[in-house]
């Protein structure tokens, strides 16, 4: 298990102003892997997460870090549920890579309950709809955020957002692809023909979905948080909305969300019409964020699996690229969407 220097990190926190000075500090792993470590820090009566990317992670993780950061600071003041902005550090020689400190969130994260919900949701399933319509109102109320005004006018290119969606991932399919992926040529000559009926720039997640989200206990349901910003950039919104909603559930069809129990849960068009209504942006060109959504989704799954090797999570992934194809393209050529 990954430990880090206490000490070290003691004075860096006296040195930087934060409380808790003279009391002794307790770091408990939480959770991370290969992109990112996570740590629950306490001391005296104050609490707060560290973030940093682990010691073997790539160089361009400290980057990461760093933009991760500028969002969750830029987040304070609004109305997005977020975890606090504590402190930054960018001196390697504290920690070993750069690190942040965001409020701890007293709740719970989907990806804990094992596939079942936390009472009282899990008893009583009329009170499931509210976790879905709080997951849509996260990056709703995500995309009304003035990025301009928060300093993130760097943060991303959204000129040519979507020309470049298709010629960065076909190029990065190219540079890994080993077996054919039925459906490709089909969703990716789409994708060139058509674009959205408008596009209104704002801040987005880049992997939104139950599995980035912490709620508070209790019902009624209430996001505490999006967590995870890796791919957060600046870029078109309602990609967000596409990415969360691709393989939502249609009626009797359970969909591909296995790891969270969506029985009683509203329709996609119910969701759907809810982040219309709460972002104020138009959702008539939903096809084409459901073509683009599926088509990149399985592209990045592609990656995964062909470096699998013999982890047997990451084979489990072939099928699914396969399916996620084919679906975009079924859609495509099935929509008579004309954006």
């Amino acid at each position: 298990m990954i430990k880090i220097d206490t000490e070290r990190l003691a004075e860096w926190l006296n040195e930087a102003g934060h409380p808790g000075k003279g009391e002794p500090l307790k770091a408990e792993f939480l959770s991370g892997g290969t992109q990112n470590v996570i740590f629950d820090l306490r001391r005296g009566g104050h609490r707060c997460v560290l973030r940093m990317p682990p010691p073997g992670a790539p160089p361009d993780r400290d980057k990461g870090i760093l933009r991760e950061w500028r969002i969750i600071e830029a987040l304070d003041g609004t109305d997005v549920p977020h975890t606090a902005a504590v402190g930054l550090c960018d001196d390697r020689t504290v920690l070993g890579r750069p690190f942040y400190l965001m409020g701890f969130v007293d709740g719970w994260s989907p990806m804990d309950t094992h596939g079942r919900w936390p009472e009282p949701f899990d008893s009583d399933p009329a009170l499931r709809p509210g976790l879905s319509y709080q997951l849509a109102e996260g990056i709703a109320l995500l995309s009304k955020v003035d990025w301009r005004a928060k300093g993130l006018h760097d943060l991303g290119r959204p000129d040519g957002f979507h020309e470049r969606q298709v010629d960065r991932w076909t190029g990065f399919l190219e540079r890994i692809k080993k077996r054919p992926l039925p459906g490709l040529d089909a969703a990716t000559g789409w994708l060139r023909a058509h674009k959205p009926l408008d596009f209104i720039p704002g801040l987005m997640h880049g992997d939104y979905q139950f599995a980035n989200v912490m709620y508070r206990h209790g019902a009624p349901a209430q996001m505490a948080a999006i967590v995870d910003w890796e791919m957060g950039t600046v870029g078109d919104p309602k990609l967000d909305l596409g990415w969360m909603v691709q393989s939502w559930p249609e009626g009797d069809d359970p969909g591909d969300m296995t790891y969270v129990d969506m029985r009683g849960m509203p329709s996609r068009d119910e969701v759907v019409a809810h982040y219309s209504e709460v972002s104020g942006r138009q959702v008539d060109d939903l096809d084409y964020y459901l073509v683009l959504a599926r088509w990149k989704l399985a592209i990045v799954l592609e990656q995964g699996f062909q470096r699998a090797g013999e982890d047997e999570k990451l084979l489990a992934y072939g099928p699914v690229v396969t399916g996620l194809m084919a679906s975009a393209a079924d859609l495509a050529e099935s929509t008579d969407y004309r954006g």
